[in-house]
């Protein structure tokens, strides 16, 4: 079993990258003096969903926010490119406006406001996707509760509008960063298959998520993470089919 990562060696340079709709490259990243996200390497075609996978620790979450470009980790080292466009040159809102959106596990619903107040406040904040319309027909749960306070809603109603609130901008990359996190198996169920709907617009997407099998089954490609480092990339139906890979870096 090979469970090493191939490394591809590219030039710095826009062209380059553009192979790949996401490119990351030899990303270092630190909370303060912690060393977190250790040269990782990897590219994402468009219209892909890999499953970013690994134990607790391992480096998921913070290889999300580096993407998103938010305040922290700090990027010290590597280059970010989605579709010829430099990301680590970017603060997090020019990384949105140019079409990462980030979901967190904890969702950051905007208290105090209807769950189409979040929805418009979205469209507002960056360049306008779809339109109310449209999100209403792919999620006719927050339609009926349009008029209601987002917060007060359940938390797979909650997953829900983070979703569609990250489809209300102009999209390019999807970041899910735990989306069945506390939700009960009834509910999972109805957000898988909304992502599967997600996927079927050819939107790509990363999905760090500890239900691992779940995320391998809407996957296409799976790369696993161990001590903040890539230690394996291929498709998700290889990681599937390989118990002593899940069992030595997943642990399952």
């Amino acid at each position: 079993m090979t469970t090493t990562a191939t490394t591809i060696e590219r030039p710095s340079a826009p062209a380059a990258a553009a192979a790949s709709f996401l490119s990351v490259r030899n990303v270092h990243s630190y909370y303060g003096e912690s060393y977190i996200v250790q040269g990782v390497s990897f590219d994402v075609r468009e219209g892909e969903i890999v499953a970013l996978l690994g134990r607790n620790g391992a480096g998921k979450t913070s290889t999300l926010r580096s993407i998103a470009r938010t305040a922290e980790p700090v990027v010290r080292q590597g280059e970010i490119w989605l579709d010829g466009h430099a990301l680590h040159r970017m603060a997090s809102f020019q990384a949105a406006q140019a079409g990462v959106s980030l979901v967190p596990e904890d969702r950051r619903i905007i208290a105090g406001l209807t769950v189409e107040e979040n929805l418009i406040l979205a469209q507002i904040a960056g360049p306008k996707g779809w339109p109310l319309e449209r999100i209403y027909e792919h999620f006719p749960r927050l339609a009926e509760r349009r008029r209601q306070e987002a917060t007060t809603m359940s938390g797979g109603e909650q997953q829900m509008l983070a979703v569609a609130r990250a489809l209300a901008r102009d999209l390019k990359l999807l970041l899910l960063d735990e989306p069945y996190e506390g939700l009960a198996p009834v509910i999972v169920k109805e957000i898988e298959r909304i992502l599967e709907g997600v996927k079927m617009l050819g939107i790509t997407t990363i999905i760090v998520e500890q239900n691992a099998i779940a995320a391998l089954q809407l996957a296409d490609r799976a790369i696993i993470l161990d001590m903040g480092e890539v230690v394996f990339q291929g498709t998700a139906r290889q990681v599937l089919e390989d118990a002593d890979l899940r069992q030595q870096y997943l642990a399952i």
